[in-house]
């Protein structure tokens, strides 16, 4: 079972890290430059850490190329609600 999730992707972060919002997304600001994916896949690191799931239980749906992206975390959804709503700052 799983959820997607929208993300903004803030790279060349001096902090890594999730948290806030912009708009309906969730901000994840990663260290790595937007350059050959690493940027994207930082991201994908960062929200796996954040959520407490494995890096493999977080898939790019879309926006590879973008600062916007969508992503399906597998996993307990009430969990994950509650983790994400936490993050979100709600």
């Amino acid at each position: 079972m799983g959820m997607r999730v929208v993300i903004r992707v803030r790279p060349g972060a001096v902090k890594a890290g999730v948290g806030g919002a912009y708009g309906d997304a969730l901000v994840v600001k990663v260290a790595a430059r937007a350059v050959e994916g690493r940027a994207t896949e930082a991201a994908l690191r960062a929200v796996a850490e954040a959520l407490g799931v494995r890096r493999r239980d977080v898939r790019l749906v879309s926006g590879a190329t973008s600062r916007d992206k969508i992503v399906e975390v597998d996993g307990d959804v009430a969990q994950l609600t509650r983790e994400i709503d936490r993050l979100l700052g709600s």
